[in-house]
């Protein structure tokens, strides 16, 4: 950092906020134009934060509350300025939302970079830089603002030239507000034409709320003198007051855009108006893609809160709840005081009210894509499925129709893609069978190879395969579907019910009577490890597994808690299975030497341990055992 002197500073950018200047100065965006849409949308968020600031101290208007946007274009020194009367900025606002990127997955975002400019231009829009995006058409960018309130010889001006650093110092400015002046490159010239803008501004943001201002030159018919005249150039009507007949797609689109600083379009929208008891409007949407916050739970939604449309809070948590925080708009309350304050919504019933009509909508929504759009909502699951799944466990009133909505990998075609229902499962549920049976792994392939699944693949019973860590969680709260219960096929003694049949029950019983002995020596070599060893007909390829008490911890979620620093299962010890067909098994009878029968329990509890996916707690004993074992056969 270099001083120049006691107020002006010449500052470097961000590593990060480096790279995507990078991109955007060599043309990152297949479409220019929408730089004037990112500098107008920021204006619009300046000016409805003016407002809500100004609920408790109007003062903050100076005396001037007609919040609007111009924009100014000089041809002869070619600069396009964009200005507001916001709420402007003070010289720590500056440097942290425009010297720096404060966004959490940052690095995330780089990691996904792939090179291909069309891919990446939508990350970049993911991202929220849309500031940046000016360095598209301008090889320099002046800001100057001052923030509602302070004096006026607390203005700040910023400038770059998109070259790894930027300047800062204070000014003198009367006016309040922000003013982005862009120098433009000598190949943008379309930028300066007067019709080009117009045209823009149409498209793009037609829908601010605010009037957005050009100078329109006429000629005076009495003395023929060309005079500057203001135009205001787009509806300034709040588009979610307007019917659906009067609203295009390329319209919702934009305004989606809009309120969710997002650059591609939205997989769907809502748009309702509800009267009776209560007025209210939503507008709300269902992105394409998740942004890279998603997984914070702590993170504000995205749903702003409107009160006969003045705008009162954004991110609201009240309007929301955590598994739908992907959901982007508005809601337009005409009941709510305008001086509503966060801490009154939390216990407010008419925001409780809103808050469940409007989850209602979202679930329909969904629905409706489930069912006439499948090829949407597969779109749709693949980028928030993990999300919906915290519905279960967070909305108990919406539960079952939660649900409906979920989808899952299954053993009917051990597709990674989780694209079955559990209606679908319940349809496909073999004579008999009165339970819904699943897995829980810490992956996909854990799951479907699991030594588990050996019986069910043999009788053709279709198993749910979960390897998401909120499955864990999932399966604790969703204990039933459509009257059928969910059973885990890694707890408890295994009983498919008339499933069985009476030769599979003859077998067990006469082989729990000729194997009791290698039983008793199974558990009593293993006595530290397993709580019990007994027969399974679960298994008819591999030798031996391991399970869960039926009230007992599955082993997968046991090792989730341990690695968060909970040890809710220390302690517990697993129940040994075994095989009684599997040539090892069969072998272990005709084994007399006691270290030697010891070394082979410990080899097959360990096989079993690795094969659901655990950890070994002395691996090197493992392997000397084994080879040992190897050796002894090698030279018999």
């Amino acid at each position: 950092m270099t001083t120049v002197d006691a107020h002006k500073e010449t500052l470097g950018f961000q590593t990060e906020v480096k790279q995507v200047l990078d991109l955007m100065i060599h043309s990152l965006y297949s479409n220019k134009e929408i730089f004037l849409r990112e500098i107008i949308s920021n204006a619009s968020d300046a000016a409805e934060k003016l407002r809500f600031e100004a609920l408790s101290d109007d003062g903050l208007y100076e005396g001037d509350a007609e919040l609007k946007i111009w924009i100014d274009l000089d041809a002869n020194a070619r600069t396009l300025t964009i200005r507001d009367n916001g709420i402007g900025m003070s010289r720590e606002e500056v440097i942290e939302n425009i010297g720096t990127i404060a966004k959490s997955g940052t690095q995330q975002f780089f990691k996904n970079l792939t090179g291909d400019k069309a891919k990446d231009s939508l990350l970049i829009g993911q991202f929220g830089v849309g500031f940046y995006s000016t360095f598209i058409v301008a090889d320099k960018v002046t800001l100057r603002t001052r923030r509602a309130g302070l004096e006026a010889s607390h203005g700040v001006c910023w400038e770059s030239e998109g070259d790894g650093q930027f300047t800062i110092e204070n000014i003198e400015r009367p006016q309040r507000g922000t003013e982005i002046v862009l120098h433009l490159r000598a190949d943008e010239d379309e930028f300066l034409q007067d019709y080009r803008l117009r045209s823009v501004v149409k498209k793009y943001s037609d829908h601010i709320t605010l009037p957005i201002i050009l100078p329109k030159i006429t000629e005076d018919e009495e003395s023929k003198e060309k005079v500057i005249e203001d135009e205001v150039v787009n509806s300034a009507t709040a588009l979610w007051t307007r019917t659906k007949a009067e609203i295009s797609d390329e319209q919702y689109t934009e305004f989606y855009k809009h309120v969710a600083h997002d650059f591609e379009e939205p997989l769907t929208h809502i748009h309702n108006k509800v009267e009776g008891t209560q007025e209210y409007t939503v507008l709300l949407f269902i992105p394409k893609r998740a942004p890279f916050d998603l997984w914070d739970r702590t993170n504000r939604r995205g749903v702003k809160l409107y009160v006969r449309r003045v705008f009162i809070m954004d991110d609201n948590e009240q309007l929301m709840p955590p598994y739908l925080r992907f959901v982007r708009g508005i809601i337009d309350s005409s009941d709510l005081p305008l001086n509503v304050s966060r801490e009154i919504l939390q216990h407010n019933k008419q925001i409780d009210a809103i808050r469940a009509g409007t989850v209602k909508k979202v679930l329909s929504a969904l629905e409706g894509l489930a069912k006439n759009e499948p090829e949407k909502y597969e779109t749709f699951w693949q980028e928030f499925g993990k999300v919906m799944k915290e519905g279960v466990i967070d909305d108990h009133a919406n539960r079952e129709r939660i649900a409906k909505l979920l989808r899952f990998s299954t053993t009917h075609d051990d597709n990674s893609k989780p694209l079955v229902s559990l209606e679908d499962y319940v349809s496909r549920m073999k004579e008999g069978q009165d339970k819904i049976y699943y897995i829980t792994a810490e992956s996909f392939a854990a799951a479907k190879n699991s030594p588990h699944l050996e019986i069910f693949r043999k009788k053709g019973i279709e198993v749910i395969l979960l390897s998401d860590q909120v499955d864990e969680w999932l399966v604790t709260h969703l204990n039933e579907f459509d009257g059928k219960t969910l059973q885990s096929v890694t707890k408890g003694q295994l009983d498919l019910g008339e499933m069985e049949s009476e030769e599979d029950k003859q077998e067990v019983e006469k082989a729990s009577t000729e194997l009791k002995p290698l039983i008793e020596r199974l558990q009593t070599a293993l006595v530290e490890k397993v709580k019990e060893v007994r027969l399974t007909y679960r298994l008819t390829n591999s030798p031996a597994c391991l399970v869960a008490d039926e009230h007992g911890m599955d082993a997968s979620l046991e090792r989730l808690l341990k690695a968060a620093g909970q040890n809710l299962g220390a302690g517990s010890k697993p129940i040994l299975e075994v095989n009684p067909h599997h040539p090892l098994i069969v072998a272990l009878k005709a084994e007399a030497d006691e270290t030697q029968f010891a070394d082979w329990a410990y080899i097959l509890f360990d096989q079993a341990l690795l094969s659901e996916g655990g950890q070994l707690d002395d691996p090197a004993s493992f392997v000397t055992r084994l080879n040992a074992m190897l050796v002894k056969q090698a030279t018999a």
